[in-house]
């Protein structure tokens, strides 16, 4: 029932709870029914007994100290009191490490069971529980195996979420990634519409050509996507002096082979392409190779990886980061379509000339006239302050309210974008991007300027920061259109500019950051806790 999930979760949320008093546990109590010396948290001493102590043994008792938080006892003594008293406090303890234990979960952890004695009756169920290797003490309702087929879920369609593994038959589709050093490591896993792009450097030796998976087509290709194949889009074979040429033929597993003292057919490089739709459906999956060649000398080779993801019947659009904002890529802008109730910042619903959703202002004309420049614009890259503009020459047949939707079409162009993407990566469902605020007041007066101001920070880790858009602000500035004796005109300039930011807030001083570690963790290191 609802309630009851609700319950449960208000239990994870605040804390296991506690499985001993702590107020009432006493590890220096070691008399029976008497007050024992200096020891604070003792039942047996009265406060005639404390008045005598000259300090606690035991100056603090906790429960268990792998928790995340939980419930400290603290014991001291107030010699300024006469006669001297015992201060007991309790107080709620917060472990700063991050390996903590949020929620004892595991209740057989709980306690210490006794081990079952084998006998002649339990013997082969012991031995085929016991006798392997490895073995699971867990219970069989939290049985991971992915080999073991659920027959009310075998018609059912998987659906991904932002960022979660990509499941394959056997284990994660894993996309190769240099982790402490520059070597290979196979355990990296491909997170659903995160787009990535590795490099990374693998052992290699002619006399072990073909007995290395991980320079082979069919290391990459011969698992499935749950129900989908990994097909092979198109294989490019490199010559020793950098040469590629296209292969005709895909379907045709290439394997690694020794040709005249070269071992050909290596695996140099790897570019997945997912295709899924709007409920987070894998429905295709294909891979495009770059296989090369090596000579005796050569120790190792350069290996790269790559995988990016289409929604079904879009196209393409290029990112400017991953995630974060690289300076002199286009800042990604887009509107809010109709019936969504969040925003996006995509691309998607790119309008007119704008292809591919970018934040553009007014380009610059070598006559400077603006009626002349008129359907002119160019992308806003990161980073890059600019100011561009043109002259509006007035004459006294000029009209005030066409004028403004006129001038307000140049500074802005014909759809100026509702939202712009937080990150350079940002999806179009993501609701942290920023909406751009517009300040313009039309009572007869032209607009002559535009004036946009973006602010960013640094997101994340302080070892590799990422660039996040934060606020962007589009000030309008007007003036009076005076009216002209006829026969005169009047030129006005008419400009566009943008500002970068950097709201970052500086470390304070004498401030250390928290150790940072370049590392990944396998994706059940904290199983079965949460």
């Amino acid at each position: 029932p609802p309630e009851t999930r609700i319950a449960a979760w208000e239990r994870v949320r605040n804390g296991p709870a506690p499985v001993t008093d702590v107020a009432k546990l006493c590890v220096c109590d070691l008399l029976v029914a008497q007050c024992d010396v200096n020891c604070c948290c003792d039942p047996d001493c009265s406060a005639a007994d404390f008045s005598l102590f000259t300090t606690c043994s035991v100056p603090i008792v906790t429960g268990d100290s792998r928790l995340c938080s939980q419930k400290a006892a603290i014991y001291s003594l107030d010699v300024e009191a006469n006669p001297p008293e015992r201060v007991f406090k309790l107080i709620d303890q917060v472990n700063p490490s991050v390996f903590c234990i949020h929620a004892t979960n595991y209740k057989q952890a709980l306690s210490f069971s006794s081990p079952e004695m084998p006998t002649s009756e339990n013997f082969d169920q012991l031995l085929k529980q016991f006798g392997r290797t490895a073995f699971s003490a867990e219970p069989d309702s939290w049985n991971m195996d992915s080999h073991a087929p659920n027959p009310s879920d075998a018609d059912e369609t998987y659906r991904y979420e932002y960022g979660v593994p990509i499941q394959t038959v056997d284990a994660f589709l894993r996309l190769p990634s240099p982790v402490v050093s520059s070597w290979c490591s196979d355990a990296n896993p491909a997170g659903f519409l995160v787009n990535q792009a590795t490099k990374c450097t693998r052992s290699v030796s002619v006399e072990k050509c073909g007995n290395i998976q991980a320079i082979s087509m069919l290391f990459y290709v011969n698992s499935s996507i749950l129900a989908v194949n990994i097909t092979v889009q198109s294989i490019v074979v490199q010559s020793l002096n950098g040469m590629r040429t296209s292969l005709n033929s895909n379907d045709v597993l290439r394997n690694p082979m020794i040709l005249d003292e070269l071992c050909i057919n290596i695996v140099l490089g790897v570019s997945y392409h997912i295709t899924y739709t709007d409920t987070g459906e894998i429905i295709e999956a294909a891979a495009s190779f770059v296989l090369g060649a090596i000579n005796k000398e050569a120790l190792s080779i350069q290996q790269s990886f790559e995988i990016s993801f289409t929604q079904v019947n879009t196209k393409p659009v290029p990112v400017s980061g991953n995630p974060g904002y690289v300076v002199g890529l286009p800042v990604r802008a887009g509107f809010k379509p109709q019936g969504y109730p969040f925003p996006i910042a995509v691309l998607l619903s790119a309008r007119n000339t704008n292809t591919y959703g970018q934040l553009t202002i007014l380009q610059s004309t070598s006559n400077q006239d603006c009626l002349t420049a008129q359907g002119g614009r160019t992308p806003v890259l990161f980073g890059y302050n600019i100011i561009s503009g043109c002259k509006l020459r007035i004459t006294t047949a000029m009209k005030c309210q066409p004028l403004t939707q006129a001038l307000l079409d140049l500074l802005k162009g014909q759809s100026f974008p509702e939202y712009v993407a937080s990150f350079g990566n940002s999806q179009a469902q993501d609701s942290s991007n920023e909406r751009i605020y517009n300040t313009f007041q039309s009572a007869c007066q032209i607009p002559v300027s535009l004036e946009i101001e973006v602010k960013w920070t640094k997101y994340g880790s302080l070892v590799n920061p990422q660039a996040r858009i934060v606020n962007v602000t589009a000030t309008t500035t007007t003036t009076t259109l005076k009216q002209l004796p006829l026969g005169r005109e009047r030129t006005i300039p008419i400009t566009s500019s943008v500002v970068f930011t950097d709201i970052s807030s500086p470390a304070e001083p004498g401030y250390k950051a928290w150790p940072t570690i370049n590392a990944k963790l396998p994706f059940d290191f904290f199983f079965p806790f949460v």
